[in-house]
């Protein structure tokens, strides 16, 4: 993993912090001279134009969120690139769509390595031009808040899960000491209302914000639409396509499940989680980290919490492996199964920091449906100490490490 250090300039006595460098670093460099484009997207505000600008200083860099740029990149995509030296930054790229045919053109007539750096915050409509111009030409990364091992190194991650999984994890809330409360409430208004009036048609914000409160409050649970969309006062269709616009702006996304039959009934519904604990807290009205240990969905923000971090690593470090969880219908569980080669690594979540024998039953119950699948079983839980049991390792959720398994 790569971790990253903190610049400090003081002026006046008060610290200016210049920027830090991310975990993607070491796969954004590596891949660009390998593809003639590399596009980078995740969640607004995550960092994506601070990394860009900062580790591709000799690339010119247009934003297509302004409005002269995206009119003649929109009206004149051929005379736009034209415009333009060898290395180019473009952010924001998915708001001019005709320009991924004429890239497909450019860097095929080309043939320069690293010659495009793409990003957005809109994985759908940059998803979309990929595929229907690009595939084959491009390599994809995507770069979530911070993860524990940034927050590690700049000095920023708190001894109690809790403070960390109440602040959130975006850049801001560090890097220009933001309060929590006030950078996630602009944060919905500002962006999450935004995007969704340019995907969507929504006819009142504030039921979308209800619906937004009604899926924080389902986090960790089984996702049933038809429920979510009577207590909304939606259609199911419509919950279905809200969810989808949650999860093409990175504010949610959707576990699978893991499909094997092994003789029983096996849940075939996903799990719902928000991409940062900090909005999340927001919008449970968690207002002090105090109230995390308390709060009655306690076990499922920790989940969240944890699991966004074996994303975040999997994506940070272009990992690649495939995450999913597992449950039948008498209620056995694994929260969480990633496969690296041909085995599984089962991972079991609580929210506690005493270990007891039964926390295992439900890794116990998959493995022995499956011994010859199983590479490794770990119970992640609230305190800072790791054992190494008979029935599998017990690990603190600051030592999160897909290398540490085995």
């Amino acid at each position: 993993m790569c971790f990253f250090k903190i610049a400090v300039i003081f002026v006046s006595q008060t610290p200016i912090i210049m920027y830090a460098n991310r975990t993607i670093k070491k796969q954004a460099q590596l891949l660009k001279n390998h593809y003639p484009i590399l596009a980078i997207t995740g969640p607004r505000q995550s960092g994506k134009t601070t990394f860009l600008k900062h580790e591709f200083p000799d690339y010119t860099y247009v934003s297509l969120e302004d409005l002269d740029n995206r009119a003649f990149a929109v009206t004149d995509p051929k005379g736009f690139l034209k415009q333009f030296d060898s290395y180019v930054i473009l952010d924001e790229v998915q708001r001019a769509p005709d320009l991924f045919s004429f890239l497909q053109s450019k860097v095929d007539e080309d043939n320069i390595m690293g010659q495009y750096v793409l990003s957005g915050s809109q994985n759908f409509q940059l998803m979309e031009g990929i595929s229907q111009s690009l595939a084959g030409r491009v390599a994809l990364l995507k770069l979530l808040p911070f993860d524990f091992g940034e927050l590690l190194a700049a000095n920023y991650l708190a001894e109690d899960y809790a403070v960390n999984l109440q602040r959130g994890f975006y850049p801001a809330l560090f890097q220009r000491e933001i309060p929590s409360a006030i950078f996630y409430e602009n944060y919905i208004e500002t962006y999450v209302m935004r995007d969704l009036s340019e995907i969507i048609n929504v006819k009142d914000l504030r039921q979308f914000r209800n619906f937004l409160f009604l899926c924080a409050a389902r986090v960790g649970q089984l996702l049933n639409l038809n429920s979510l969309a009577n207590e909304c006062g939606i259609s199911q269709p419509t919950a279905k396509a809200w969810v989808s616009v949650l999860e093409t702006s990175y504010i949610a996304y959707t576990l699978k499940p893991y499909y094997v039959n092994f003789n029983k009934r096996i849940t075939k519904s996903p799990k719902l989680y928000f991409y940062d604990t900090g909005l999340l807290c927001h919008l449970l009205k968690i207002r002090d980290a105090s109230e995390v240990k308390t709060f009655y969905l306690k076990g499922n923000l920790f989940e969240n919490f944890v699991i966004n971090e074996y994303i975040k690593q999997n994506n940070h470090n272009n990992l690649m492996y495939n995450l999913w969880f597992w449950r039948d219908a008498a209620g056995h569980e694994v929260d969480l199964i990633w496969q690296g080669s041909t085995k599984l690594n089962m991972v079991e979540i609580k929210a506690s920091e005493t270990i007891m024998p039964k926390m295992f039953k439900g890794l116990d119950y998959f493995e022995k449906l499956a011994p010859e699948v199983i590479n490794s079983k770990t119970l992640v839980h609230t305190g800072s100490f790791n054992q190494q049991r008979t029935a599998g390792e017990v690990q603190s959720w600051k030592q999160i490490n897909f290398n540490q398994s085995r």
